[in-house]
């Protein structure tokens, strides 16, 4: 498959590809092929991302490189195609599948070398004679080495990827204990030895096996948010050709220009405007609103997106990956992929834990050997014992599990994460600064008590408010619900809408330029209506607050969150919004520099600031705060500055990513412990020569499972009441 048509191009000449990787199994299989694809001189980045198996090439210079690169993953040994939702969900299933035969080969081989092991253990090998322990020896022989080439492969495989590649990863030592046991054993039948461990190697296998396939299982549940919204971009659409035919299509042959069909209950494939039909839109992925959304002619729809009621037609303007929800599902693997703290850590301490191992356990062989009083195929069994326990396979997931979880946890309450840091920032905030407009407010005006006008007054204000898409005309004209006149209408900048009504000279603006009316100190929104010689209309706006700001702050308060209110409106009216929300501290007339400049302060004092602004003029003061959030609508997403982006109408959001930052930091630092703790007590113990290698085998996979177990308690978590 060709990488063509996959790749994007960037800013600056910039090329990008996503390609989807199979076959890995641990950190070491990330850094070996993301370490190869950085020596190439063209690649400016690239980031696998061990959780979804997606890896981001970008690149200067010639766009067929995306090929070569490819053949470059799948020259290492491992599976590599250009990404698409389908082949995703493809790579999965063969996976789980090709772990699930080997385990049945697994268990198959070792309930029958037990039927040939128990005569051998209830014997001392005296009575039963040199000659038939041999045959049985042999017997077993036969019916293990089929097994142990077959069933070994997931590990024979990954590592020698990572050898060809002068790396090594946790497979490495797995294999090479089996491969030792494997080869002891024939030495000692070929020689009439007692030592034959082929049962124990094939059991040895089937653990391992069933904790790779349990392991394989639960990271297929730990990336279901991001997979869900990838199975968004699969399956068909209608298309509309021009003589009125209808052609059903893959999603992936939509392009932009296209018209659709969308059906009552289907979903919709492309990003576009409804050109026929009004309908209710079930917008729950994107935003994370449980209620459907009301959509006419004119309105934008996304992909992703079930259209509820009824038949709908659209005109497609974003498609593939360049639709609103392929940005997202971007935007949550940088996140998931950027290298936070913790993340670097553990990248760190397993490019050294491998090697550092096998010095252990040729230390542990050498040492039984020098100083111990047992056999030397005791002591090699007691080095593969410590090759097979000790595993970087725990550490690795710490961090990379959790961050995953997170992500789709607060993708699912309408949160989006755009820095994979941004939780651990969150976590440690000690002042949360507000924005008014569009963060405690809605920043969408409402006219105030209409039913004070007359019909006349509401006719003649709309039918001008109309041809504007001032925020204030536009709450005028959602105030009346009647016919409008037709008027010839021009908007003055700065100065409102002037024009002519059933013959009728109207204005509808500023009070200055509308009346001769004194100002008498009122601070509220407002609009005038002239009408000829009659007496101006004053129409009165008031933005709302979101109806939970208070208890939202009022909540952060609770927890000693220091809260602010900085904002560039009137400082009257930023005291009144203060006032209502309970923020003590509050100032009005501030600039966007000097609010990132105040931000400044407060950092310079020890401070660690939580900065939630609506994204646009608050840019400065977003970029130089600890962690920023933003509330914004849907199509702002990817210009957004902030490191968080939430949706709907509710403050909420502010909380639950709050909650989520503090309780996915307390699991990385628990998984952490957990992988730390394990090899503090497994290592000893097996170094000793108290650990069989089957213990070994469960032991090293419990604890790859116990740290994913323990991460998923992240989707336990409800929302924090305010």
């Amino acid at each position: 498959m060709s990488a063509g048509h996959f790749i994007t191009a960037g800013p600056g000449g910039a090329f990008h590809l996503n390609v989807l990787v199979d076959g890995m199994h641990c950190p070491s299989c990330v850094a070996i092929i993301e370490n190869a694809l950085k020596k190439q001189p063209a690649v400016a980045s690239a980031r696998l991302n061990l959780s979804t198996k997606r890896l981001a090439i970008a690149w200067k210079g010639d766009k067929l490189l995306g090929d070569r690169f490819i053949e470059l993953i799948t020259g290492m040994g491992y599976r590599a195609v250009p990404f698409d939702p389908e082949t995703s969900e493809t790579f999965e299933k063969r996976e789980e599948k090709f772990l699930l035969r080997c385990l049945a080969a697994a268990g198959f081989a070792s309930g029958n070398l037990m039927l040939f092991s128990i005569p051998l253990w209830t014997s001392d090998g005296v009575e039963m004679g040199e000659a038939t322990r041999t045959m049985f020896q042999w017997i077993q022989a036969l019916i293990a080495m089929p097994a142990i080439a077959y069933c070994g492969l997931p590990f024979y495989r990954s590592a020698w990827n990572a050898l060809k590649e002068r790396h090594t990863n946790m497979d490495v030592p797995i294999s090479v204990a089996v491969i030792l046991a494997t080869l002891m054993s024939l030495f000692e039948v070929a020689t009439h030895g007692q030592h034959a461990y082929f049962d124990s190697a094939v059991m040895l296998l089937f653990f391992l096996l069933i904790g790779r396939y349990l392991e394989a299982r639960a990271r297929g549940r730990a990336r279901s948010a991001a997979h869900d919204m990838l199975q968004m971009m699969t399956g068909t659409a209608t298309l509309l050709h021009d003589d009125g035919r209808q052609e059903t299509i893959p999603l992936s042959e939509i392009k932009e220009g296209m018209t659709l069909r969308v059906a009552p209950g289907e979903k919709i494939g492309a990003d576009g405007d409804i050109l026929e039909g009004s309908s209710e839109i079930d917008t729950s992925l994107i935003t994370g609103e449980t209620m459907p959304q009301a959509a006419h002619p004119g309105a934008h729809v996304f992909a992703g997106t079930i259209n509820m009621a009824a038949s709908i037609t659209i005109k497609v303007t974003k498609a593939g990956e360049r639709s609103l929800i392929a940005e997202i599902v971007k935007l949550m693997e940088v996140a998931e992929q950027s290298q936070a703290k913790y993340v670097t850590l553990a990248d760190r301490i397993s490019s050294w834990y491998t090697p550092a191992v096998h010095a252990l356990a040729a230390a542990t062989f050498i040492g039984w050997m020098v100083w111990g009083t047992v056999e030397w195929q005791v002591a090699l069994l007691y080095a593969a014992t410590v090759l097979i326990i000790t595993c970087p396979c725990a550490l690795g997931l710490a961090v990379p599990v959790v961050q995953v979880l997170a992500s789709g946890r607060l993708m699912r309450s309408g949160i989006l994460l755009k820095s994979g840091s941004a939780l651990e920032r969150l976590a440690t905030i000690t002042h949360a600064v507000f924005d008014k407009t569009g963060t405690l407010t809605l920043g969408k005006p409402e006219l105030q008590h209409p039913e004070r006008y007359s019909e006349r007054e509401l006719q003649l204000a709309a039918s001008l408010a109309a041809h504007s898409k001032h925020p204030l005309s536009q709450a005028v004209s959602r105030a009346y619900h009647g016919p409008l006149l037709p008027s010839m209408v021009q908007e003055i900048p700065a100065h409102g809408l002037e024009g002519t009504v059933n013959g009728i000279q109207l204005r509808l603006g500023k009070r200055s330029w509308c009346t001769d009316i004194a100002d008498d100190g009122d601070t509220s929104l407002e609009l005038w209506l002239v009408s000829g010689n009659e007496k101006p209309s004053r129409f009165v706006f008031a933005d709302q607050l979101r109806q939970d700001a208070t208890a939202v702050v009022g909540t952060l308060q609770a927890h000693t969150i220091h809260t602010l209110l900085l904002s560039g409106d009137r400082a009257e009216v930023v005291r009144h919004i203060a006032g209502e929300v309970g923020i003590a501290e509050a100032e009005g007339a501030v600039s966007p520099v000097e609010k990132s400049q105040r931000i400044a302060q407060l950092k310079a004092g020890g401070a660690n600031v939580l900065m939630v602004g609506d994204g646009l003029n608050d840019a400065p003061s977003l970029a130089s705060a600890t962690v920023s959030m933003s509330p914004t609508s849907a199509m702002d997403i990817t210009q957004n500055a902030a490191d968080i982006v939430f949706q709907g109408n509710r403050l909420q959001p502010v909380l639950t990513a709050w909650d989520i930052a503090k309780r996915s930091q307390a699991l990385v630092k628990e998984n952490f412990a957990l992988a730390i703790l394990y090899n503090v007590i497994a290592i000893p113990l097996a170094v000793m020569g108290h650990v069989t290698p089957l213990v070994a085998a469960i032991a090293m996979s419990s604890s790859s499972l116990l740290v994913i177990a323990n991460a998923m308690r992240l989707n336990l978590v409800k929302e924090p009441t305010v």
